[in-house]
């Protein structure tokens, strides 16, 4: 079975002035863990890493995530992706992932509720 490497920004770490009113950190972290947990429930193999905005702090961890398992896919979460403050952030997430295991093959999501989506377009549980 592959092994996928969920890669999402820790509700902690969010800035919610920049979001849709009514979103805070309670209603994303339970949409970020019903999001894994439905991964999970679906069969699928995944390990999730929630990171902050740092670039280098979310580069090493994800070069930490790497050093102690072996992936085949890596989703990363839409809001490292779509918001253009985190462009570098997400070069250097994207760049990591490739250093580590070079050709590994990427999925992407639009929200928590789209992750199974963007698996199922690249692998069956």
């Amino acid at each position: 079975m592959t092994r996928i490497l969920m890669i999402g920004i820790h509700a902690r770490a969010l800035d919610y002035s920049k979001l849709p009113p009514g979103l805070d950190e309670a209603t994303m972290t339970e949409r970020i863990e019903a999001g894994f947990g439905a991964t999970i429930a679906a069969g699928f193999d995944a390990v999730s890493c929630l990171i902050g905005t740092s670039p280098d702090e979310a580069e090493s961890d994800v070069r930490e995530a790497f050093a102690r398992d072996q992936f085949g896919l890596v989703m990363i979460g839409g809001g490292i992706r779509m918001v253009p403050e985190y462009t570098e952030l997400f070069e250097r997430v994207l760049n990591a992932c490739n250093a580590e295991s070079p050709g590994i093959t990427f999925c992407f999501n639009t929200s928590p509720e789209t992750t199974l989506d963007a698996l199922k377009r690249h692998i069956q549980p």
